[in-house]
């Protein structure tokens, strides 16, 4: 079900999936940023697949970032693209609405960019005094810099050589995110602070680059005392955005048995 929500920025497109009273998780789809919709198999065939699995799923439209090296394309029109905080901004407003809106233990989200946006906005949450209740990462990258490993560099294959070169994502993040504000706590999770972070499940692909910031935020959270719960499947990364696949079907089902077991309806705190 298609709805909006009121934003300081205007209003969010979201999609409401699964029934009320279940554990609710705020999912959000990556693209780099720049790319990715409420569409794409990454937000609806995944919250499709985990409201099949008990949990309730609301999916993100957030405002996209300017396309790389074209600034001035989409700068007009009903949502014009926009560079951080709009995205994050976004994301705390479905938040909070949704917070407002169940009783049920909440969720935030996300693969690729969108769990670096949720781990992001974790931390904004946190702050604020309202963190979820847990955390879901799907091969994000949480760092400004992508930490440079060789090891898993080698894994890589195909065009993603260069389009996920350590220095191409680094060039994503700064068009997303002004260099101003990249060492802020909540533009990028890695690196900060992260005590009192929620307990968290993260998924990674074996043959991707992006796996080098989720074993280091991995690590960071743990270090920092939060239980993880973390995978990583022999796939190459976005394997959310390719249902049908071993990869796609396992991270749903583990999703599903450490959210449902974990946050079970009936253990949801006072509102």
């Amino acid at each position: 079900m298609g709805a909006t929500i009121a934003g300081p920025h205007g209003p969010v497109p979201v999609r409401q999936y699964g029934r009320p009273g279940r554990p609710t998780l705020v999912w959000l789809h990556g693209g780099g940023f720049f790319r990715g919709g409420l569409d794409q198999p990454e937000s609806h065939a995944v919250a499709t697949a985990l409201a099949a699995h008990g949990l309730a799923v609301v999916t993100v439209d957030y405002r996209l970032a300017p396309l790389p090296g074209l600034p001035w394309v989409g700068r007009r029109g009903a949502r014009p693209r926009a560079r951080w905080p709009h995205a994050r901004d976004d994301v705390l407003a479905v938040v909070r609405h949704t917070r407002a809106h169940t009783d049920g233990p909440l969720l935030l989200g996300g693969a690729s960019a969108g769990a670096c946006l949720a781990s992001a906005a974790t931390l904004g949450l946190l702050d604020a005094g309202d963190p979820p209740e847990g955390v879901v990462l799907a091969y994000g990258f949480h760092h400004a810099r992508l930490p440079r490993d060789r090891a898993v560099q080698r894994t890589v294959r195909g065009h993603r050589r260069v389009t996920h070169a350590p220095w191409a994502l680094d060039v994503a993040n700064r068009n997303a995110v002004p260099r101003t504000a990249l060492g802020q706590r909540t533009a990028f999770a890695g690196g900060q602070d992260l005590t009192g972070f929620p307990p968290a499940f993260v998924v990674d692909a074996a043959s991707d680059a992006m796996r080098a910031s989720g074993e280091r935020f991995a690590a960071e959270l743990v270090s920092a005392g939060t239980s993880v719960e973390r995978h990583v499947l022999p796939d190459r990364h976005a394997f959310l955005n390719r249902p049908g696949t071993p990869a796609f079907r396992a991270a749903v089902d583990l999703l599903g048995t450490w959210a449902t077991g974990r946050f079970p309806a009936a253990a949801h705190r006072a509102c």
